[in-house]
Parts: C-alpha cells; sequence; structure tokens
C-alpha cells in the first residue's frame, strides 16, 4: 500500500501512520519526497484497511499495490532508480557498457583487456573469478587469484569491477575485491543468497533465468530489496526456448516490459543472449533502441585462446569499433554514453 500525505504534514503525522503500519504487523517504509512524503506498507493490505488511513487528515491518497511483488514495484516508486556503480551508476538517462572476459585467465590478460575497453569508453568491466560450468571438466576460474587481479585491473583503469558468485562463501570472500556482485541465470531463485546478498551493501547485476518469467524475476529482485539492499540492475540473458541456431533466445521485449512494472534499471547480455559472435553487435544495438540502461558484453584479447565462451567474445580491435556504432543508437533512444 503507498500512502501519500499532505505538503502541510509534519513528521508528527508520519509517525502515527508509520506506527499504525507496524501495530498491523506490517512493514513499513517511509520515503519522503521534495514536495510529499510518502509513506509504504509491505504485508496483507486488508489488514490496514480496518484503521481507515484514508480518513486521516494528513493523508491526501491511499493507493493499493496488487501486484506480488512491492519494493521493486514502479507502484512504489515512480521514478527510474539509480543504482551506485563507479561514479555515474547505471539507470536514469545514462547507457553504460560492462565489458570484458568471461574468465579471469591471467593477470596479463586482465590487464590488456582492461584497458582496452577503458580505452574505447566501456564504463565497467567483467571477469568470472569463479565459473559455474556445465561441465565439472571444464575451467572452473581462479578463485580468489582472479579476484586480486579484478582488484588491480580496477585501481589500474578506475574501472568498477563486477564478478559472479555462487554462494554466500563466495559473497564474503569477494567482497573487499569487486563494485558489484553478478547473480547468473541459474542461481536467480536461490532464496538463500538472495537474502544474503540483501544484507551486503554491495550492488547486485541479477541475471534472470534461462526459463524464468518476468514475474519471477522481479519476485527474485524483491527478496534483496526486502533484506534492506535497493541497489539491484535486473539483466536479460536470453531464455531457453526451441530455437537451437542461437545459445537462448534474446527476449527484447522484457526491457519496456520491466520498464513498466518496475523502478529498477535494467541491462542486456548480448554474448550470453545469442552465443554467436557475429549476432552480439545487433541485439546490443537492439537493446539500446529499446529503452535498456545498457550492456553487459565479452570482449577478450585472444577469443580462440579463450578458456570459455570464446565464440560469442569480440577481440579488442571488433570491440573498438562496436563502441563506435553503439553510440548513435543510444542518444537516439534519450540517453548518453
Amino acid at each position: 500500500m503507498i500512502i501519500v500525505l499532505r505538503p502541510e504534514a509534519e513528521q508528527r503525522d508520519s509517525d502515527e501512520i508509520l506506527s499504525l503500519i507496524e501495530k498491523a504487523g506490517l512493514k513499513p517504509l517511509y520515503m519522503p519526497g521534495v514536495e510529499r512524503v510518502v509513506i509504504g506498507a509491505i504485508g496483507d493490505e486488508r489488514i490496514l484497511k480496518k484503521f481507515h488511513i484514508e480518513s486521516h487528515p494528513m493523508v491526501e491518497k491511499v493507493e493499493e499495490i496488487l501486484s506480488p511483488y512491492k519494493l521493486v514495484s514502479r507502484d512504489m516508486k515512480k521514478t527510474d532508480t539509480v543504482v551506485p556503480f563507479g561514479k555515474d551508476g547505471i539507470g536514469g538517462n545514462r547507457f553504460i557498457v560492462i565489458a570484458g572476459p568471461c574468465a579471469v585467465e591471467s593477470a596479463a590478460q586482465m590487464k590488456k583487456a582492461g584497458a582496452a575497453v577503458k580505452a574505447a569508453g566501456a564504463a565497467g568491466i567483467r571477469g568470472g573469478a569463479y565459473k559455474p560450468r556445465s561441465s565439472p571438466y571444464s575451467f572452473q576460474g581462479m578463485g580468489l587469484d582472479g579476484l586480486k587481479i579484478l582488484k588491480d585491473v580496477s585501481l589500474e583503469t578506475g574501472l568498477p569491477v563486477v564478478t559472479e558468485i555462487m554462494d554466500q562463501v563466495e559473497a564474503e570472500e569477494a567482497m573487499p575485491y569487486v563494485d558489484a556482485f553478478q547473480v547468473g541465470a541459474r542461481n536467480m531463485q536461490n532464496f538463500r543468497l538472495l537474502t544474503e546478498l540483501g544484507q551486503l551493501n554491495k550492488t547486485v547485476i541479477l541475471k534472470r533465468g534461462m526459463s524464468a518469467t518476468i514475474t519471477e524475476l522481479l519476485l527474485a529482485a524483491e527478496y534483496i530489496l526486502n533484506e534492506g539492499n535497493p541497489n539491484v540492475v535486473l539483466c536479460e540473458r536470453g531464455i531457453r526456448t526451441f530455437e537451437t541456431s542461437t545459445r537462448n533466445t534474446l527476449d527484447l521485449s522484457a526491457v519496456p516490459n520491466i520498464k513498466k512494472h518496475s523502478h529498477l534499471p535494467v541491462i542486456v547480455d548480448p554474448s550470453h543472449g545469442t552465443g554467436v559472435r557475429d549476432y552480439v553487435a545487433p541485439m546490443a544495438f537492439a537493446a539500446a533502441a529499446c529503452g535498456a540502461d545498457g550492456i553487459m558484453i565479452e570482449v577478450h584479447p585472444c577469443p580462440q585462446e579463450a578458456e570459455s565462451d570464446g565464440q560469442q567474445s569480440l577481440n579488442l580491435t571488433q570491440f573498438e569499433d562496436f563502441m563506435k556504432k553503439l553510440k548513435p543508437f543510444a542518444l537516439a533512444a534519450g540517453k548518453t554514453m
């Protein structure tokens, strides 16, 4: 439930209503604005009806939130959220590019990639220290050594870094080394992990599960916000369909869909969304055109030697050319780069 107070409402009026919400056993949210104070009540809204809050002299209007998710809902917050990441964050009027290899393989590889993506205009660096792979025989990542390399590259380039974590132990280990955690598609509904991340002061990039609906993605984000961490970025990375000519089916309709229902920023991963190098740029351009807040893309100094995902990674020259062609699409959608 959303409760909007009148402009002349004082702090004691807010405190009175917040107390009523707590008394009803619901979670109160205090959201002071420039012109109005907005109060949220999270829980079974029917319980509050017996208190007749709409009759309070300092209440301007009361609106029920009918969606199963509350905190991430556009009903709860009308303006777009900008999530901390580097100097400008993710969301708002800016289109950002986060680029780097699928996995951290060596210090030399990451330093070369980091310097190149920064020179081309990227706003952040990605790289996997822990690699959840379908096969137990595939490269599993460098772990703590990889995290230290990411930190060194971040300090050298001045760019924030993001890496995927799979459980609470990895989250705690990675905390001092990275600027954002990535929750992969396989862990989107790992609710214990989401709850833990909600208790940490770190930006989370939450990828859509390979068979997840938009509502399920938003409910997963709700777990993180409900624990007190509002810094969540949603990521469309393709879903599993009957089509086999691409790695996944990139659902770009998810971008305006999420934007309509949630205030959280949305980015797109065209690398995992297609799995084919030649398709990455066209789908990235389309992501910018349909209103995404950014993309996360795989770039490797030598894709043919990559330990993972080389077939969908751009090389450094391709990435530089790609960035030049991307800008007009972002500008056409009203975004700056």
